[in-house]
């Protein structure tokens, strides 16, 4: 029979029982005709998505949210704990010396009062400036992904770019 269990495995031991740090739940929807959708859709698609065994939530994925950026990198950053505003003067200056910033600007995000430590949330429109991408000898997205894990190495767990895409974006 599919969809059941070996009787071998617990019940404690099952996704929702136990945290699953892998255990992630991502949502998407399309628009076939290219037209924009409300934002409540995917809203209440990431609801059923509340309890994942990471506790973490649910997630979307989104392709095309940014056409008027459509050809520059959209970094999502989260700046993390009480030195956010320190460290993210030091990324937003790692980002001018490796990139041309065409816009950024802080996320909106709504309050809930169960989370009391929330990051900053950094949106970026980005594309790697001509010298040093000639002078790394990468290819574009190359030299990108290792500007990326730069910044989610190197600032004290304090930054992290969870979301790096042209035209895809995940945000969770």
């Amino acid at each position: 029979m599919l969809n059941t269990l070996p009787n071998t495995v617990p019940k404690k031991l099952m996704e929702g029982n136990i945290r699953i740090p892998s255990g992630c739940a991502i949502s998407g929807i399309f628009s076939e005709s290219g037209k924009p959708i409300n934002g409540q859709r995917i809203i209440n698609s990431i609801e059923v998505m509340h309890d994942r065994s990471n506790g973490l939530g649910g997630g979307f994925a989104g392709y095309g949210i940014y056409p008027d950026y459509a050809d520059y990198y959209a970094f999502h950053i989260f700046y993390l704990g009480e030195q956010a505003r320190d460290i993210k003067f030091k990324v937003e200056k790692f980002l001018e010396e490796h990139f041309y910033i065409r816009n950024f600007g802080e996320i909106p995000t709504r309050q809930i009062p169960e989370i009391t430590d929330e990051p900053v949330i950094m949106r970026y429109f980005v594309k790697p400036l001509d010298s040093k991408l000639q002078s790394s000898q990468l290819d574009e997205r190359e030299f990108v992904v290792r500007c990326v894990m730069r910044v989610n190495t190197d600032y004290e767990q304090q930054a992290y770019i969870f979301s790096s895409g042209k035209v895809f974006n995940i945000s969770k």
